[in-house]
């Protein structure tokens, strides 16, 4: 069986430590990387990023939603997804299910 990708963290305000998986886990990993340029759907076409980052913000992660106007065939609007909330990285270990 493939190992799942697994991040604990500590948000700088907190002393509890959370833990997510799988895309959860990625997301986050993708949003601690991008610093202020943040992330959008664009970089990362099928990734669900808006219900990534719901979870995320349901376990108290501040991310910031910016309003981006594109053209293209069908013009409107993106978000982009800019990480607030200062985080830590706990070492842990990929698990089996």
């Amino acid at each position: 069986m493939r190992a799942h990708l697994k991040t604990s963290f500590r948000i700088e305000t907190s002393e509890t430590i959370l833990t997510v998986t799988g895309r959860v886990a990625w997301a986050l990993q993708k949003l601690l990387s991008a610093g202020e340029s943040g992330i959008t759907t664009a970089a990362f076409p099928g990734a669900r990023l808006s219900e990534y980052v719901r979870l995320l913000r349901s376990r108290g992660v501040q991310i910031e939603t910016l309003r981006e106007r594109h053209g293209g065939e069908f013009p409107g609007t993106h978000g982009r997804y800019v990480l607030r909330s200062r985080i830590t990285v706990v070492p842990s270990r990929a698990t089996n299910p």
